[in-house]
């Protein structure tokens, strides 16, 4: 059985930018807002804190500002993954070096690779680094699927324990467990398949949504292990509407608005992303005050 970082929810946290940089103050403001909420771990510098936008210098900055602000209060991920396997190496190293609990690695984007390479690129990493690994797939970014047999050679890694799983494909999902078992843990990557997720063995979400409601997040979740499975069935499909428009626009275009909205200077995403549009403002504020956000 491999290493669990955590159970339950986990924010892949947003950042916010001034023209000069990281704010690291409204950083610092929404992480304590998510440890008082009862978040269980917190995900920095992913697809949803913008890393792909940020300076190596600036990513690093981050890391050690949320590692040393959480100061072991939750277990902190770092997103440490390139389409640049000693890139991803490079980072991964510094993140341990700092004190990171461990590494999420998306797998790489743009020159891609087969799965013979994707085995090879997560060994090589993994080989570098005595942090334990997530992978992270999410082919509707990347272009690259992580396979139910790539899985399984992955889960023979000694410190690669789980996946976070955003492809969407929930047979996909369950043909990783049938072959991996508690070789390889899984995290939702979809905040839409949290609770389908759970049911096929997962152990908790990796979540844009928690960014404004990880209370409700962690509490679903929460009630789903503690067989109240009506109940946390019941906090998904309520959930449902605001997930759909955390993502009517590209993430984190959308979740970067909601924060602004209750009160949190997050400003607007890095070019290429732009400001969420008025018919999705309009979307979002209608969603979150049916939700009671604000």
């Amino acid at each position: 059985m491999k290493k669990i970082i955590f159970k339950g929810c986990g924010t892949a946290i947003s950042t916010p930018f001034t023209n000069d940089g990281v704010n690291f103050e409204e950083f610092g403001r929404l992480i304590e807002f998510q440890i008082s909420e009862g978040v269980d771990s917190i995900i920095v510098c992913g697809t949803t804190g913008e890393s792909a936008t940020m300076s190596d210098d600036e990513r690093k900055a981050t890391i050690k500002f949320a590692i040393d602000k959480i100061n072991k209060r939750v277990p902190v991920i770092v997103g440490t993954g390139a389409n640049n396997t000693y890139h991803a190496i490079q980072m991964t190293k510094y993140a341990e070096s700092v004190g990171a609990d461990a590494a999420l690695v998306v797998t790489p984007y743009y020159n891609k690779t087969t799965q013979a390479g994707l085995v090879a690129h997560y060994k090589a990493i993994a080989s570098q680094t005595t942090l334990p690994i997530i992978v992270y797939s999410v082919p509707s970014r990347t272009g690259v699927n992580v396979t139910p047999e790539t899985c399984l050679a992955l889960s023979k890694i000694d410190n690669i324990v789980a996946i976070k799983e955003a492809s969407g494909n929930l047979s996909q999902v369950a043909q990783i467990v049938s072959l991996c078992g508690s070789n390889l843990n899984i995290y939702s990557g979809n905040d839409d398949q949290i609770l389908p997720i759970l049911s096929l063995g997962g152990i908790g979400v990796i979540s844009v949504l928690s960014n404004i409601a990880p209370k409700f997040t962690h509490n679903m979740i929460q009630n789903y292990f503690d067989g109240n499975i009506s109940k946390a069935t019941d906090m998904q499909i309520q959930s449902i509407d605001l997930i759909n428009s955390l993502f009517c626009e590209v993430n984190p275009i959308p979740v970067k608005e909601a924060l602004n909205m209750m009160g949190y200077n997050f400003g607007i995403p890095r070019l290429p992303l732009v400001e969420l549009s008025e018919n999705g403002k309009n979307r979002l504020k209608n969603s979150m005050e049916k939700f009671g956000l604000i």
